[in-house]
């Protein structure tokens, strides 16, 4: 189990470095994670869900290393829902393009992608790291592990929150007319509750 661990998380972490580098190539600032030169909420919450991040990534593997695994059903649980987090991260990060960003870009020109897995969720990409974040979890529990990777949940939904009072100035009724018709991480809103 360590190795399939090991994989989920070479694979997730290989995305997100490849789509930076990508980017880099292009002159594309990808990580805007607490960049701006404004002290005021988003930059701090963004500057500790950087730190939770990148802290629940070092507590994985330090669990991947020295915990026991719980039960194979967990464990296979665990790696189909780390796997599944991967493929989601994946779809979310190719659908994006050069439109993709970490931390609110509000100096770039981007898109707004409603297409391909945008179809069924506005935030695939933090959907992603749940799941593997999930299925880390489920095979190497402990309780260091579980808060480090409920703080870092906690940090990503509020950077969702963050997001989501952004995009309306910057994609207008676009953005609201998608936000009405796709749930937050997954599923489409019943239309004829919304008057469609």
């Amino acid at each position: 189990m360590k190795i399939t661990g090991i994989v989920i998380l070479l694979i997730f972490y290989s995305i997100y470095m490849g789509k930076l580098l990508l980017q880099k190539r292009k002159g594309i600032q990808t990580d805007q994670i607490a960049k701006g030169r404004q002290r005021d909420r988003v930059f701090y919450i963004e500057a500790i869900m950087k730190i939770a991040t990148y802290s629940v990534v070092l507590a994985e593997v330090i669990c991947i290393f020295t915990v026991r695994p719980l039960s194979t059903g967990f464990c296979i649980a665990g790696a189909v829902i780390g796997f599944i987090g991967d493929g989601i991260f994946a779809c979310a990060v190719l659908t994006m393009k050069d439109s993709w960003r970490a931390g609110l870009a509000k100096e770039d020109d981007t898109k707004l992608v409603t297409s391909g897995i945008y179809k069924v969720s506005r935030n695939p990409a933090f959907l992603g790291f749940y799941c593997v974040y999930l299925g880390i979890l489920l095979m190497f529990f402990n309780w260091v592990l579980l808060i480090f990777s409920v703080f870092a949940m906690v940090m990503l939904h509020l950077q969702i929150l963050q997001e989501e009072k952004y995009l309306p100035d910057v994609f207008g009724g676009e953005y609201v007319n998608y936000k009405e018709r796709v749930c937050r991480y997954i599923g489409r809103k019943n239309r004829r509750k919304n008057g469609y």
